[in-house]
């Protein structure tokens, strides 16, 4: 078919697709249908995939950013999985192909599934297969989710890694997630302060101070849940000098409005990143995912350039000192 399939596992989806040359789109719809609905899970792909992810972790643990990530989610999201970024070895060990058999007939079914079908295609064809190959799919049951309760109070939290040279920093505090109202006006804040190459912090610890090389801050969103983090691998002797510029920079923001030209160069960046985001069939498929995901309704995407272009100065500012709050980061 010219093409190739893949299976991803995220937070809250798991994903199966395909990229192929157009006369086989119809072909590939009844593939992915088939490796949804019936998978073969053979006994003696087992063990050796345990040993697989086992050596996954390890590789993960040696590196000091896997430990900061680790820690950060843990200390966040006590008590629920959005805080276990690692299973135990012997977590992997225990799993039995009776238990992923009964998980695949616990979650999958036509209920909780979406199917998208972006790029050059006979439309007919291709609807055609997916009602022959996926119409009579059983519902499956309703997704079981339980909303997590993030913790966070201004504590240093280390992992210590005697001789390293370089300190990885994460620092953050929950925020609202997409549905919410001010999430747009989140993202452009965030873009400001450290979520863009041109942003403050970057500014600041990098170009003036030499601390890093590639600081950047980022909002996470889970399903009814986000966190906003800076995060940065800095010299270890300039650990808490970084520290104090990453404070600086937050409470500036939030004690004077950034001037409009800066804020409106930040508009025309996200604007410009969004309009890349739409330009690739994946891009496209990746926008619907997480309009779906978080129920953000279809004219979410329509209008998001309008809104990025709506945020005012004292709006940043406001979320800043709203949502930012870094005495309980």
């Amino acid at each position: 078919y010219g093409g190739a399939v893949a299976f991803n596992v995220g937070m809250n989806e798991s994903s199966i697709g395909a990229d192929v040359l157009s006369e086989f789109g119809p072909q590939m719809v009844r593939l992915v249908a088939d490796i949804a609905r019936n998978p073969k899970f053979p006994e003696t792909e087992l063990a050796r995939l345990k040993a697989n992810r086992l050596r996954q972790i390890t590789v993960a643990k040696s590196q000091q950013q896997q430990l900061a990530n680790e820690k950060f989610l843990s200390v966040l999201y006590p008590n629920h999985p959005y805080g276990r970024m690692f299973p135990t070895e012997s977590q992997v060990q225990s799993y039995t192909l009776d238990q992923v058999k009964a998980f695949h007939t616990a979650n999958y079914g036509a209920r909780r599934s979406h199917f998208y079908v972006v790029g050059r295609f006979d439309a007919a064809a291709m609807e055609a297969a997916i009602r022959q190959s996926l119409g009579d799919w059983q519902p499956g049951t309703e997704p079981v989710f339980t909303a997590p309760a993030p913790k966070t109070s201004r504590v240093i939290h280390v992992v210590d890694r005697p001789g390293a040279v370089q300190s990885t920093i994460y620092l953050g505090l929950p925020v609202v997630d997409p549905s919410h109202p001010d999430y747009v006006a989140l993202r452009v804040t965030d873009a400001i302060l450290g979520g863009s190459f041109g942003s403050r912090i970057t500014s600041n610890i990098r170009e003036q101070k030499g601390y890093t090389y590639s600081p950047f801050s980022t909002i996470s969103p889970f399903l009814k849940n986000a966190y906003w983090a800076e995060i940065a691998d800095v010299t270890t002797n300039v650990t808490g000098a970084s520290l104090k510029e990453i404070f600086f920079e937050i409470d500036r923001l939030q004690s004077e409005a950034p001037p409009a030209q800066e804020l409106q160069s930040i508009q025309r960046y996200l604007a410009g990143i969004f309009v890349l985001q739409n330009s690739s069939r994946n891009g496209i498929i990746n926008q619907l995912q997480f309009t779906e995901l978080h129920g953000l309704g279809e004219n979410y995407l329509r209008d998001l350039v309008r809104k990025i272009y709506a945020v005012t100065p004292a709006d940043v500012q406001r979320v800043a000192r709203e949502y930012l709050k870094d005495d309980t980061m």
